[in-house]
């Protein structure tokens, strides 16, 4: 493994440590061209020969820093070169950092220091072909071939340089926005992520509580009756006690089903969800513990409505049948109604027992603030206040999806 695709290791170093890099070339180069300097200026003396040395360290050291400092490094190398203009003639390999400098400057500086770095390389290109080929006076300079050659060859370095540092600019600037662009869809999947699992959550506390609060209703309420009923006439106790049984059995076969998908080492019970079908057995459970319902359906769907649906408006009975139970009080009447209309199906469960229980928990229970979020996730609407001829109403209309 330590030896599988070294090149990619070796890049992945240099890119990371572009500081080291620019520290080690830039000082070895810089050794190997005042090393040159002094031998080309040790035949005209020691003066000659440090002066040479000194340009060459101005032209060829400030490349240990030309990424932290480029337009600062670009300036003092510029200044270097206007000085080696006195020495007439010469080429110091030194100069060859001025390619790599108009490079650096393309890819990494500002866009008019950019700019500003071609036009004096091309400016460069001009002096430097008059100060190998003209007879010391600049103006006075006569054209010829070689110059030509001399300043083409020089400006198409120089513009080559600065195209390829543009091209890379580019590239950089095209990597970081594809590397913005991927954080922001990570942070965006991060965000969706909780989003979802806040609102599962939401969605399994309503859900525990219509089953919990339901069941325990009925629960308490046969328990109670059937306290009151065992001295006088045991068989009304058993039938109590064998509704009891079913609701919490009923109860607990849904709260297996609803934990199941927070669970991943054991099978998810795959029971069918309640539907409107079943509100006929929800009434029954009602009747049994006591409770006077009546119950009808006017009218025929136009179309089916979403499983969801379906489960909402049986939700939105079960949390009205279970106010009725906690609040409505002894001897109180409930209609429910399912009316089915061209725009979808509404919903409406009346009470006469006492509705000021109920309107208590209409302003702060989680039950009827949950059968109103259910459902406003299908566009429908709901209501739940006093009734004005007395007790309680819950209004529910719940819309035929869109094809």
């Amino acid at each position: 493994m330590i030896f599988n695709n070294p090149h990619r290791r070796i890049d992945r170093w240099i890119r990371s440590n572009p500081g080291r890099i620019d520290l080690f070339t830039g000082a070895f180069y810089t050794l190997m061209c005042t090393g040159v300097a002094l031998a080309m200026g040790a035949g005209d003396g020691m003066g000659f020969a440090l002066s040479l040395f000194a340009i060459a360290i101005l032209q060829s050291a400030p490349l240990m820093v030309r990424r932290r400092y480029p337009w600062g490094v670009t300036i003092v190398v510029a200044c270097a070169h206007l000085m080696q203009l006195f020495f007439q003639g010469f080429f110091l390999p030194s100069q060859l950092s001025v390619p790599l400098l108009i490079y650096t400057m393309a890819v990494y500086g500002k866009r008019w220091q950019s700019f500003a770095t071609l036009g004096v390389g091309l400016l460069g290109a001009i002096l430097a072909t008059f100060n190998i080929f003209g007879p010391g006076s600049y103006g006075q300079a006569a054209l010829s071939f070689d110059m030509i050659i001399s300043f083409v060859g020089l400006s198409l370095v120089v513009t080559l340089a600065w195209t390829f540092g543009d091209l890379a600019r580019s590239r950089r600037q095209t990597l970081n926005a594809l590397r913005a662009h991927a954080q922001r869809l990570e942070n965006e999947r991060l965000i969706e992520r909780e989003l979802a699992a806040s609102d599962e959550r939401n969605h399994i506390a309503r859900e525990m509580h219509d089953i919990v609060a339901h069941s325990l209703s009925v629960i308490i309420t046969q328990a109670d009756g059937a306290r009151y009923a065992a001295a006088q006439d045991p068989n009304i106790a058993v039938e109590t006690l064998k509704t009891v049984s079913d609701a919490g059995r009923s109860s607990l076969r849904e709260m297996r089903r609803l934990l199941g998908v927070l669970r991943t080492d054991e099978e998810v019970d795959h029971r069918p969800l309640p539907t409107l079908e079943n509100i006929q057995e929800l009434v029954e459970t009602a009747l049994r513990s006591g409770l006077e319902v009546y119950f009808q359906v006017k009218g025929s769907p136009r179309r089916q409505l979403p499983t969801g649906a379906e489960l909402t408006a049986y939700r939105c009975v079960q949390e009205a049948l279970t106010n009725v139970m906690k609040h409505a009080g002894p001897r109180s009447t409930t209609n429910v109604t399912l009316s089915w209309t061209n725009r979808g199906i509404e919903i409406s469960v009346i009470d006469d027992g006492r509705g000021a229980g109920s309107l208590g928990i209409a302003g702060t229970g989680q039950g009827l603030r949950g059968l109103h979020e259910r459902v406003s996730l299908y566009d429908g609407t709901s209501t739940a206040a006093p009734h004005p001829g007395g007790g309680f109403a819950v209004s529910v209309f719940i819309p035929y999806s869109e094809d």
